[in-house]
């Protein structure tokens, strides 16, 4: 379906499955797709290292509300990342690009620049410098996001277009499986610390050296795989080009190229705000759970464990939807559902602290979330038509989708805080709105048609 639906039977057609859930499945053990499974988990770790995780830490500080809402901006690295983007497209990093090639060099170094960056937060102290932690966070930010443009060009450029659906869902639910681990993960193991007579503070910095650790298993994966073909062609297409020739082809291309498509903008817009009422309940869903009365450790058992199984069947559901149904069809299935799991955690709020009440929310979330992400970087890879610049062109989109979770998430603390939390998750279903709206009038101008298909630079 390309268009808005005309009848009930267009309608009814369009939600027909293209494709048996047997046929979908049949890609996920494919090699190119597992290694994009592991990347996945790289990429997902350390977001909520400098997000969800860190705020639990400032919120057992004693930091306030507001300020905790605030620390949303330091996830502005990945809202700029399409900045330095073209120089992930284009430049060469000594030593690293002779030995591992072009997208492989850039994926160790940048594992590596993270894995130090985590240490550096790590060593900061939320009750005595917010700045420093503040610094330390936007560090790890900026490292994660580096890392996410190469993972991103990575597998875009390195999945046949059969296999690109199995490796979104994989890579979506890796990625979520690895902010699990940096969250109820990295609580379980703060609490294990303390267990063993730590001082809370030193409990909460070795949490987060291991949590650094795991960063190596993305750079295991890295030294495993092999270079896309399309990057190595490339590669030697440019290879007698000059740097800046090469950074400004990079740039220039990919903006132009995409900013010449009919509804441009009104796409741009829809990028933003698709994933932005997942965002604004994010944002503030630790810390509600804490403020309700449940211990940390009852958060991160339920997160951990039917929150990772929801993750996982979410994952492989928004796969199968991005398969088997049209691109339209899909992306209202996923808005539709995230946007209504905010409603558990209202009735969570009303009841109080209950923990299969807490399951049922955690489930909620995580099952639509996996869903609506699959689905969206579905989106996301269709627009990115020209190899040239596949790098620059989705990070760009990426870095747009993430000012919902950055800056107009950032004042959440504050919303909740005037409002209360049951009526605060209810507002939460209504920031949804702005995005479906856009979806339907995308859809009446023929957004869908056609989109996906390979530029012919390819």
């Amino acid at each position: 379906m390309t268009g808005a639906p005309d009848s009930l039977t267009e309608t009814a057609s369009a939600l027909k499955p293209r494709a048996s859930w047997r046929e979908a499945m049949a890609v996920y053990l494919q090699p190119r797709v597992l290694i994009v499974l592991f990347l996945g988990f790289s990429s997902g770790l350390p977001l909520a290292l400098s997000g969800s995780t860190l705020l639990v830490w400032m919120r057992e500080s004693g930091v306030d509300l507001g300020t905790i809402g605030l620390f949303a901006l330091v996830g502005t690295p990945y809202t700029l990342k399409f900045i330095w983007a073209p120089l992930v497209d284009a430049l060469h990093i000594p030593g690293f690009t002779k030995v591992f090639g072009r997208r492989r060099g850039w994926l160790v170094f940048s594992q590596l620049l993270l894995i130090v960056a985590i240490l550096l937060l790590a060593l900061t102290d939320p009750a005595r410098s917010p700045l420093f932690v503040a610094l330390g966070a936007l560090l790890v930010a900026a490292t994660s996001a580096t890392q996410d443009i190469v993972v991103d060009a990575f597998r875009v450029e390195s999945l046949p277009e059969s296999e690109q659906a199995a490796g979104m869902a994989s890579y979506v639910a890796a990625y979520r499986v690895g902010m699990l681990v940096s969250t109820a993960g990295a609580l379980f193991i703060v609490s294990a610390f303390e267990s063993t007579g730590l001082m809370r503070s030193k409990a909460w910095m070795w949490g987060y050296v291991v949590m650094a650790a795991m960063v190596l298993i993305g750079t295991v994966t890295a030294l495993l795989a092999t270079e896309p073909e399309q990057s190595a062609r490339t590669e030697a297409a440019t290879s007698a080009e000059s740097a800046f020739t090469r950074v400004t082809n990079a740039a220039i291309g990919a903006f132009s190229e995409f900013l010449s498509r009919k509804d441009a903008w009104a796409a741009l817009a829809f990028v933003v705000l698709y994933k932005f009422t997942d965002a604004f309940s994010g944002t503030m869903t630790a810390p509600f759970v804490i403020d309700l009365g449940f211990s940390r450790n009852d958060y991160a058992a339920i997160v951990k464990g039917v929150g990772l199984a929801a993750t996982l069947i979410g994952g492989f559901a928004g796969g199968y939807l991005a398969r088997a149904y049209s691109l339209p069809a899909s992306l209202w299935i996923g808005g539709i559902l995230q946007a209504i799991a905010n409603l558990s955690f209202s009735w969570l709020a009303i009841v109080g602290v209950n923990q299969w009440a807490l399951a049922l929310a955690i489930t909620a979330e995580n099952f639509t979330s996996a869903i609506g992400t699959v689905i969206f970087v579905a989106y996301l890879s269709a627009l990115c038509k020209n190899p040239l610049h596949t790098a620059t062109q989705y990070a760009l989109l990426t870095a747009l989708a993430a000012v919902g979770r950055t800056y107009l998430s950032s004042g959440a603390g504050y919303v909740a805080k005037a409002t209360g939390w049951p009526l605060f998750f209810m507002i939460c279903v209504v920031v949804a709105v702005p995005s479906l709206v856009l979806l339907m009038w995308l859809q009446r101008r023929g957004h869908f048609d056609g989109l996906g298909e390979k530029s012919p630079n390819n």
